[in-house]
């Protein structure tokens, strides 16, 4: 039933807010069509009855751009780990969700960037897209390392287009351990349960001096602070 609401609600914000979201274009506003995006998840969390754990914010610096890599568990990680990332991050994701009518062309619009996972060369261009807007517009980026929900909840093999990212960019890699998501809603299932989730953002792990070469251990160190024991969650919000 909450999953009910939250599509009717969501259905209703997207045809109201249209005349926003067109002006906001025309005029080269992209903060409001965030932070409208930001709002819209947070209700979503609230109408979902999710009580989320936090742990590790202090980490995050003021001002400076990140990698933010999670586990991907569940269609709820990356609104969950949104709503908490200070400042505002974008999302390097599949290009089918940036079809969506609207919504679609906002995202695109405030950052957004879209990848083709069936080609090389389609990801390259997404990488280089996202450098440039870090480099000129200083944002973060949240990209799944595992590129796909895992079905079991196991960390799956990591793609290397997120470490790409980090190393074109010089910006420091935070993991990202997410936990309950699965059991809250896993990959197949269109409903989401109630209940807690916690998200442990752990140290930044920098790129500096990191080649091609050596890229192999920089992604074993990504992967073994995610799945290290999380310290205990300061916070609940």
């Amino acid at each position: 039933m909450r999953t009910v609401l939250l599509v009717i609600f969501y259905v209703i914000a997207v045809i109201a807010l249209t005349p926003f979201f067109v002006i906001c274009m025309l005029t080269g506003l992209r903060e409001p069509i965030v932070g409208v995006g930001l709002w819209a998840m947070r209700v979503s969390r609230r109408v979902l009855d999710i009580t989320i754990d936090v742990a590790g914010l202090e980490r995050i610096a003021p001002g400076t751009s990140y990698v933010f890599m999670p586990n991907h568990i569940s269609f709820l990680d990356g609104p969950l780990v949104m709503i908490l990332i200070p400042g505002v991050a974008r999302v390097i994701l599949k290009k089918s969700i940036l079809r969506i009518p609207i919504v679609g062309t906002a995202m695109r619009f405030v950052g957004f960037v879209p990848v083709d996972r069936k080609g090389a060369e389609g990801g390259k261009k997404s990488i280089a897209r996202a450098v440039g807007l870090m480099r000129a517009r200083g944002y973060s980026y949240l990209i799944f390392p595992e590129g796909t929900r895992s079905r079991d909840g196991r960390l799956g093999p990591f793609r290397r287009g997120g470490f790409f990212l980090a190393l074109a960019s010089g910006a420091p890699i935070i993991p990202v351990t997410i936990s309950g998501t699965r059991e809250l809603m896993p990959k197949g299932q269109w409903f989401a349960r109630r209940g807690k989730v916690r998200v442990v953002f752990h140290e930044p792990i920098p790129v500096t001096g990191v080649m091609l070469e050596t890229m192999a251990g920089l992604m074993e160190k990504v992967r073994g602070a995610i799945l290290q024991d999380p310290p205990k969650a300061r916070r609940s919000q």
